[in-house]
């Protein structure tokens, strides 16, 4: 099959088999043309929580499918491929975070949702990049534990200063990778363009930025700008998918190595597979873990 008679017989099976699938937004065009919903992961969760069908396939990496699975326990919750995973949420485990509280009494730990579920556990409150700043804002806590990029750790708390925000050394390896070099190459050669920035960026790139924001912000902005011309700084995806979506406007990637193997590690075939029973995983959590889990999204949601 090509890729038309692929999506066709896609389209096919999952209205069969009343399916719902999810693709985040760096996943790949003809991945995100057959989903149902395409955005960022918490918004994702929220979307499949909604729906009424009773089965979700979600293209992205396994936290983004735990997540699904947390917001909604009732449902079956597939991963359409098995070794998407996410460096960052898995730099931090449930034990060096809770002997942490145990030796900081007070400290409110707050967790990027780029992180696991088994990790969520022992943390108070969970944030995604657009909300972390206004949720650390309304926390009645003053000392925190931002976890784990440190990263966007950073931009919180520059934009948080009467907050004490301890950080530790973690964070997406992709965006952390893009150097102030890169910038000034990018700017050098698409000088009218604006530079849009994903804040798991170095301090020394997003300090450039004429905007800073998470992937929903990024495309939100360069939509409603006046501007013709924007420098995508975040995966390579979000300025392929804007091109298409804006084909008056001029979208360049900050840097080519802007690539994440994990979210394109999920083809049209994997969601196929997944569709035929032969292929992702099915995403278990039991009750006790849920529950515990369930309170730091519980948190963020009320914050949020």
């Amino acid at each position: 099959m090509n890729i038309a008679e692929l999506q066709k017989e896609i389209l096919k099976l999952k209205k069969e088999q009343d399916v719902c699938v999810l693709a985040h937004s760096y996943q790949t065009r003809e991945i995100t043309e057959i989903a149902d919903f395409t955005g960022d992961s918490f918004a994702l969760s929220v979307e499949a929580s909604k729906v009424k069908n009773k089965t979700v396939i979600m293209c992205g990496v396994r936290f983004m499918a735990e997540t699904v699975k947390l917001l909604s326990p009732e449902k079956t919750v597939y991963l359409a491929n098995p070794v998407a995973g996410c460096p960052m949420a898995e730099q931090m485990d449930k034990d060096m975070i809770a002997e942490f509280k145990a030796q900081n009494p007070g400290v409110c730990v707050v967790a990027y949702i780029n992180t696991t579920t088994d990790l969520k556990t022992v943390c108070d409150v969970c944030v995604t990049s657009s909300s972390a700043v206004k949720i650390v804002k309304e926390l009645e806590s003053d000392d925190i534990l931002f976890i784990p990029d440190i990263n966007l750790g950073t931009f919180v708390a520059k934009n948080v200063p009467e907050k004490n925000i301890r950080l530790m050394h973690g964070g997406c390896p992709v965006h952390a990778a893009v150097l102030p070099k890169t910038v000034e190459e990018a700017k050098a050669l698409h000088p009218n363009a604006l530079l849009l920035v994903h804040p798991e960026c170095v301090p020394a790139v997003t300090e450039q930025a004429d905007y800073v924001g998470s992937t929903a912000g990024i495309i939100k902005f360069a939509k409603n700008c006046e501007g013709s011309e924007f420098i995508i700084g975040t995966e390579i995806a979000i300025a392929s998918h804007l091109a298409y979506e804006c084909p008056g406007k001029k979208f360049y990637p900050l840097s080519k190595e802007l690539i994440c193997p994990n979210m394109k590690a999920t083809t049209l075939v994997d969601v196929y597979n997944t569709l035929k029973g032969n292929g992702g995983e099915e995403i278990i959590l039991d009750d006790e873990t849920i529950k515990k889990a369930r309170v730091c999204i519980d948190r963020m949601i009320e914050l949020g």
